[in-house]
């Protein structure tokens, strides 16, 4: 599917007239000046995202909110027309590799954006490491993307597994939870989320009783509730998302254990508390975003959003929106140039983003520098209770950028 969108008004010769150069004087590519190419051809933006599958509805709300992001621009940067190329990941690891390496060598994009699973995250963050490609990634968690393959052509507009997980042992030693069992998807992100958890909850104290990996991405949980409620917890904490969330929470108050056991997480309650009904009630996590953030930007996101997509904002959206504005901050600064790589680089790495989630800037990795928010589900919402820890900055272990 290709989508194509452009702002009118653009006039190549005002923008020869007014370059202080002639266009005899400029250096010349295939019979073209380069500068004159680099501000008249369209940005082209290749999304890879999941739109079948678990995560569908994920990779949907991340393209339509960066595309809206675009539209509010005008439907382009610096007078270029912006146009965008989707592809189905289909949230395949194995064929990824081989997906990517044609659609770069092939389709040569200013921008690749994607993706949402931290496997094919990986593959995407080696391949654009050696091509130079500019990367956005508006989901994927996985620590390494801007740890061990951070790159200056790498950027992240969401999180690190470590960053969501890290303030929740905090939170739940505040809670006076002391004996937790963790259970999640056995995958790099579920892993990372579990160990992140670890180490700040043990660090003040806490005991983790058990560890359950559950593989990925099966939904039946019913075994394993059966082994926590024997070991009487204080809590779970756990990783789970989109369709297999819901049936977590389902099967959680199902198996009774919701009366007892108090229910943690980062995403399990993201775009699936509605669809949970009463099991999603009283689930408590830890997030960059809430829906009833009191700030103007996220009211209008929202409601612009729905509008434009018939479906409601969550966090999916909100990092593919950034995603957007990352693009749109960079390119202004340059001028609409993408020839002059590291030039635009530089302009990205240094924008500060007015948020639906709050401000966020970005660290050295390239990884955003966010507040972290404690939520509660409330009458079907996420709602904000505090800032569990204010302006997060990953560690980006193994990063040669810091």
């Amino acid at each position: 599917m290709t989508i194509k969108s452009s702002i009118k008004g653009f006039d190549r010769r005002t923008l020869i007239k007014g370059s202080a150069l002639s266009v005899a004087s400029l250096a010349i590519t295939g019979g073209y000046p380069s500068i004159l190419r680099a501000t008249t051809t369209p940005i082209k933006i290749g999304i890879f995202l999941p739109y079948t599958g678990t995560y569908a509805k994920l990779g949907s709300n991340i393209k339509d909110a960066l595309i809206l992001k675009i539209e509010e621009n005008g439907g382009g940067v610096s007078g270029r027309k912006v146009e965008f190329v989707n592809i189905d990941s289909e949230m395949n690891v194995s064929k990824s590799t081989e997906r990517i390496n044609k659609l770069i060598l092939r389709d040569k994009f200013d921008f690749l954006v994607g993706p949402v699973h931290s496997g094919i995250g990986m593959n995407m963050a080696r391949i654009a490491r050696k091509s130079g490609t500019i990367l956005i990634v508006p989901n994927a968690g996985a620590n390494e993307i801007t740890g061990k393959f951070c790159a200056p052509n790498i950027f992240r507009t969401s999180f690190s597994s470590w960053q969501t997980a890290y303030p929740a042992g905090k939170v739940l030693l505040e809670d006076g939870m002391k004996r937790v069992v963790l259970i999640y998807w056995n995958y790099a992100f579920g892993k990372q989320t579990a160990d992140a958890f670890r180490e700040s909850f043990e660090k003040g104290g806490g005991r983790i009783i058990a560890d359950i990996p559950t593989p990925f991405p099966k939904s039946e949980f019913q075994s394993f509730f059966t082994k926590i409620a024997a070991l009487e917890p204080d809590a779970v904490f756990t990783f789970y998302s989109g369709g297999g969330a819901i049936q977590f929470m389902k099967d959680f108050k199902r198996a009774g254990l919701n009366r007892r056991i108090k229910l943690y997480s980062t995403f399990l309650t993201e775009g699936t508390a509605k669809a949970a009904g009463d099991a999603s009630e009283g689930i408590r996590s830890t997030l960059h975003y809430a829906t009833t953030l009191k700030n103007s930007m996220n009211e209008r996101f929202k409601s612009v959003f729905l509008k434009k997509t018939g479906q409601e904002a969550d966090v999916f959206a909100v990092q593919g929106y950034d995603a957007g504005e990352l693009i749109i901050q960079g390119l202004k600064r340059t001028g609409g140039d993408t020839v002059s790589q590291k030039r635009l680089i530089e302009a990205m790495e240094s924008s500060k983003i007015q948020s639906p989630r709050g401000e966020i800037t970005f660290s050295k990795a390239h990884n955003p520098i966010q507040d972290i928010y404690l939520r509660e589900v409330i009458n079907g919402e996420n709602e904000m209770i505090k800032i569990a820890m204010e302006k997060v900055n990953d560690p980006a272990l193994g990063c040669e950028l810091i």
